[in-house]
């Protein structure tokens, strides 16, 4: 039994404590996803079968639609921009690589709000289409803003940046010899993208289309204040009208897309790659654009103006309006700090459960950890409704001593982005030589004090950093708070969901300014990683 358990660890098992704490983490992170599809296996048969009657084929049409066009128009619109600010001499090339970055820290139901005062039936534009004696006469307000195209438009603006960021990290790094020699060749600058570039560019597609889908088919805030009708906003509907079951049996069809997304995803990557023969010299040459130079340039700032400019002036101009009418007052002052208090708690408990689980799979690899290390990850990639769910079930059940309290929205959000901390975490620890850990045992040392002398001092810098990742996407985080705040409990996500459903824009705007300006702080990091 004793050699069993040293070749499953090659040797070199860790600590009984490590061990312990590490799988009891990961266990408590997964139970609450794991619990929703095993209470939806005991929701019965007849209502598995009245929901793939009536409600099932509907979600799975407009979830699906919905996530192919988005996911295709983001790869359209991310490889463009990349290409074009990366390899051709459009004006402010240097200044558009960080810019199209920036819609990534606006939240897209932020976007969706944004978009709502402009174009819907009540906003700036129909009123003005109204008052136009002109343009009355044409009939109805021809734009509708509560549709699949106006859900597609704002989910496609803010999350282009995933595709582009990766696209541009790639194209950076591919050698201009294999230019240099198709232009030899005779090739034209198109059939140089699509017969050169295009097949490296395959994994970053495939990257950037994956964390576009799974956002998509995870998203809740913009899908529902649109009013279109996915799987998380079915969730959430079904869960006000305490058909919990219901939405069990509808988690577990949406868990199953998750996972038919990443086995496809993985699909796509096997035996697809295009490796470079030789490293060759990434130059600074540049494809001039010609007559074509300006008509690109107006292409990026429309985008840009649609994707960062109109939302955020838009929140400028109704901050400023709440700001004549008292709304930054004691209230508000709360929201925020309720909201700083529940990240903060969050961020502080994610880079806690984060080091042992990372110190395990680093220095002690095997199957037992690479396990631990998968469940740590299972609330990432699945919707906060369903994490919410399965807490909502667990705790009330089993722990309901925590139920409605704000120690449960912290554990909530430390489900869905712990994978943040560890991914930051993982990085630093690789830096890292076992041979100081080796160094300290030998001086007699025992690994709690390697770990806490030796090991986290030298990575706590990207502890941090993940840590502050956790923070700010728990700030954003609208559907878990939603439904696991303790009552007159509010944070500004939660805030701009109750004022804007009651069309308070002057109201929702400065929280939704102060989220935005708040999500602007791993930008930095974002840009360095890709």
């Amino acid at each position: 039994m004793k050699n069993l358990w040293l070749r499953i660890w090659k040797g070199n098992p860790p600590g009984f404590s490590l061990l312990i704490i590490s799988l009891t983490a990961a266990v408590l992170l997964a139970v609450p996803v794991l619990y929703v599809v095993f209470r939806s296996m005991t929701a019965g048969a007849e209502r598995w079968m009245r929901l793939l009657d009536d409600r099932i084929p509907e979600l799975l049409w407009n979830t699906i639609s919905l996530t192919i066009l988005v996911t295709i128009a983001t790869i359209v619109i991310g490889v463009f921009l990349a290409w074009f600010v990366e390899r051709t001499n459009v004006p402010l090339r240097n200044w558009w690589r960080w810019l199209m970055a920036v819609p990534l820290v606006i939240p897209p139901y932020i976007g969706a709000v944004a978009y709502i005062i402009i174009a819907g039936p009540r906003g700036t534009l129909a009123r003005q289409w109204r008052d136009s004696e002109w343009l009355s006469q044409l009939g109805e307000f021809p734009l509708e803003i509560y549709s699949f195209t106006g859900v597609w438009f704002v989910l496609t603006l803010f999350t282009f940046p995933y595709v582009f960021l990766i696209a541009s990290s790639s194209l950076r790094k591919i050698s201009r010899s294999y230019e240099e020699v198709a232009r030899s060749q005779g090739l034209s600058t198109s059939n140089i993208f699509y017969r050169v570039y295009l097949p490296f560019l395959r994994p970053a597609i495939g990257a950037g289309a994956l964390l576009v889908s799974l956002y998509v088919i995870t998203d809740f805030g913009a899908i529902a204040m649109l009013r279109y009708l996915t799987f998380t906003s079915a969730i959430y509907y079904n869960m006000g009208s305490y058909d919990n079951l219901s939405a069990t049996v509808l988690s577990t069809v949406l868990f199953g897309i998750t996972l038919l997304i990443l086995w496809m995803n993985a699909r796509f990557k096997s035996g697809r790659n295009v490796h470079q023969s030789t490293k060759g010299k990434a130059t600074d040459q540049i494809v001039p654009l010609g007559k074509w130079r300006w008509p690109v340039f107006s292409v990026i700032m429309m985008i840009f103006t649609f994707a960062v400019m109109i939302p955020v002036g838009v929140m400028i101009y109704w901050s400023y309006i709440g700001l004549q009418a008292g709304a930054l007052d004691a209230q508000f002052i709360e929201y925020a700090w309720n909201t700083f208090y529940v990240s903060g708690l969050a961020a502080v408990i994610a880079m806690a459960v984060a080091l042992p689980i990372i110190y395990l799979k680093s220095r002690h690899p095997s199957v037992i950890s690479s396990i631990i290390d998968k469940l740590s990850y299972s609330g990432y990639a699945l919707p906060g409704v369903i994490v919410a769910l399965g807490m909502i079930f667990v705790f009330n059940n089993y722990v309901p001593v925590l139920y409605n309290t704000v120690l449960l929205v912290a554990l909530a959000f430390v489900i869905r982005f712990l994978p943040q901390v560890l991914q930051s975490g993982e990085a630093s620890l690789q830096l890292v030589s076992p041979k100081m850990d080796e160094a300290a045992r030998s001086l007699g040392s025992k690994p709690w004090q390697v770990a806490t002398r030796v090991i986290l001092p030298t990575i706590l810098p990207g502890i941090l950093a993940g840590g502050a990742l956790v923070f700010v996407s728990a700030v954003k985080e609208l559907p878990a708070t939603l439904l696991l705040r303790p009552p007159g409990f509010e944070t500004l996500a939660t805030r701009i969901w109750v004022e804007t459903s009651e069309d308070i824009y002057y109201m929702a705007a400065p929280a939704a300014l102060l989220i935005i300006l708040i999500s602007i702080i791993p930008l930095r990091y974002l840009l360095k990683k890709y």
